[in-house]
């Protein structure tokens, strides 16, 4: 029996694979679990559907994820922080505090977790900071991080 399948099974396929299965397995797990359907013209067709409607929408984001890595590649962020003698700081510049200084200086909404910083920066100085928006897909970022008074 021939069925498509509406989640991501273990050793079977992923979500939207038509694949071949034993009826039973069909019948009495995928099935009823909610896993699969039968591999119906209906169900086929809306599964093109469903598949054409992912990739326009992730082309969508790429597109913005694009536009929005022009418009990082120009920024120049400073952040102000307290600091030592020989320009280290009390404490480090996180990536938390990278996103709010993007937020503040471009108004671009960016999640911490896109940025990718390796380690804290824990000293005064010009920085390069990778922001990964999606795979492919990244920004590099002119940061500058100051003594403030």
């Amino acid at each position: 029996m021939e069925v498509i399948l509406k989640q991501d099974v273990k050793n079977l396929g992923r979500q939207g694979d038509r694949v071949k299965v034993a009826e039973g397995y069909a019948r009495n797990f995928l099935i009823p679990k909610g896993l699969a359907v039968e591999a119906t013209k209906s169900n086929l067709k809306h599964l093109q559907h469903q598949q054409k409607l992912e990739q326009e929408r992730a082309a969508r984001e790429r597109t913005e994820a694009e536009k929005m890595k022009a418009v990082l590649d120009e920024l120049n962020v400073v952040i102000k922080a307290r600091c030592g003698e020989g320009g280290r700081l009390f404490g480090s510049v996180t990536s938390g505090d990278i996103a709010a200084a993007v937020k503040e200086a471009a108004g671009i909404e960016l999640d911490k977790r896109k940025v990718d910083l390796g380690e804290p920066i824990k000293a005064v100085g010009n920085y390069t900071i990778k922001i990964k928006l999606l795979p492919g897909v990244v920004a590099d970022l002119k940061l500058k991080v100051e003594a403030s008074e």
